[in-house]
């Protein structure tokens, strides 16, 4: 099923990008209606061919899900990692994971957060392996101990169970880096940070091609847009800010305007500012409709379409000093200068799992799903996100909704079984 599936994904993506390059090497016409209607065509195409690779990547993935057996999950530690694995496994409707205990030295080990069995201590990590023989084991200690008998996690895989890092695993389940746990070596020796050679190119003509077609295309509704905002508020039409790109380079960054303009400086969160949105802003903002003038930005190569969303240089000045472990702020940022490696995006993985930041623990939140968007950057994953984005534009979620449970890892990352029922985590256990 596995590799039906990588067919099917392949194909749809090949197709797609085939189609959309013979169309655009075809003769254009002479007039400006016949060049729109062959634009017009290479969209439909790549549509049509994202559309049937997620149907049939859903349909797939259902027949995987009507898999009725449930992995049972050893856990080692009771750090705060472990604590938020046993909470994901039990939350979320994906995860065909049950726990069936977890393993720790000393006092912590009857910590009351824990809702699963505490087994005992890491010296009789080889008798409870026997005792409840879990197919996986999680390893999410608080640091590495002498009591953690490394030969008998080896024996355990000899024996066919899984051995993971929590921090993995962690990754997995939510779509995201978990920061506060990583340590470098973690990120050094990880699997990710690796760029097909075809994705630059392809990717670029890509964001070429998308961006021009679609200021062509989109063109009447931009009008309409511009017009609306003139109707219904004093101001210009467009917004514009310098915001922060690759490599820490600014640019000036276009949007429809969405608030009342004020003179005197204000706060970049959204929240601060909800009092000044306009009410045409408000359905702009509902439906990203308010980005689309950045596909200038993105014709001029100052953004991509799909990447970590610009900061503004006031927003950035203070998440670097924050980064730096200021005093005043009493926190830090992990792995910050990550961000600005790559081009900054349209849309991003954050954009479509996380709601408008409002304050700098909920932009560092953000920054943990860009971080594993970098990490994990392929054609495939800029797809989904760009099917997410539409979701979102078509059905109006995601500008002020809740934060978006991570329920579905992302193409190319391997997910496990839908959550089982209350039933099922008995029996298993």
């Amino acid at each position: 099923m596995g590799i039906a599936l990588a067919l099917v994904e392949g194909s749809s993506i090949s197709t797609a990008l085939c189609g959309t390059a013979l169309l655009w090497a075809r003769p254009l016409p002479g007039n400006w209606i016949e060049v729109a209607a062959v634009l017009g065509q290479a969209i439909a195409l790549s549509l049509c061919c994202m559309a049937a690779f997620y149907l049939l990547r859903g349909c797939s993935s259902g027949t995987l899900r009507s898999r009725p057996r449930i992995e049972r999950v050893l856990i080692l530690g009771t750090s705060p990692l472990a604590h938020g694995l046993i909470q994901e496994i039990e939350t979320q409707p994906h995860c065909r994971y049950a726990v069936v205990g977890v393993v720790d030295d000393g006092p912590a080990c009857r910590d009351s957060r824990f809702s699963c069995p505490l087994l005992g201590p890491l010296e009789r990590l080889a008798r409870i392996i026997e005792e409840v023989r879990p197919d996986r084991i999680i390893v999410a200690l608080s640091e590495r101990r002498g009591g953690l008998s490394v030969a008998q996690l080896l024996e355990s895989r000899v024996r066919g169970i899984i051995v993971e890092e929590g921090v993995e695993v962690y990754e997995r389940l939510t779509g995201k880096l978990p920061i506060e746990w990583l340590a470098p070596s973690s990120l050094l020796y990880a699997r990710g940070f690796r760029k097909s050679r075809l994705y630059e190119p392809i990717a670029g003509g890509a964001r070429m091609f998308t961006a021009a077609v679609g200021l062509i295309v989109l063109a009447p509704l931009l009008g309409l847009i511009a017009l609306a905002i003139k109707l219904d508020s004093r101001g210009p039409v467009l917004f514009v800010q310098d915001r922060v790109g690759r490599g820490g380079r600014p640019f000036t960054l276009l949007k429809f305007r969405t608030m009342h303009p004020v003179n005197q400086h204000t706060s970049e969160w959204a929240r601060d500012n909800s009092h000044r949105i306009t009410r045409v802003g408000k359905w702009l903002r509902r439906f990203r409709l308010d980005e689309l003038p950045q596909l200038v930005n993105v014709l001029r190569g100052d953004m991509n379409l799909v990447g970590p969303r610009p900061h503004p240089l006031s927003n950035f000045d203070l998440l670097v000093l924050v980064s730096r472990n200021a005093p005043e702020c009493g926190q830090q940022i992990p792995y910050y200068s990550f961000r600005s490696m790559v081009r900054p995006g349209l849309t991003g993985w954050a954009q479509v799992r996380y709601r408008y930041a409002n304050d700098v623990e909920e932009e560092i939140e953000k920054m943990k799903y860009d971080l594993y968007y970098i990490k994990h950057m392929s054609l495939r994953l800029d797809l989904r996100i760009l099917f997410d984005t539409v979701r979102v534009v078509l059905l109006g979620r995601g500008a002020e909704t809740p934060e978006v449970s991570p329920a579905v890892a992302p193409m190319g990352v391997r997910r496990p079984w839908p959550l089982p029922t209350n039933v099922d985590r008995q029996k298993a256990a």
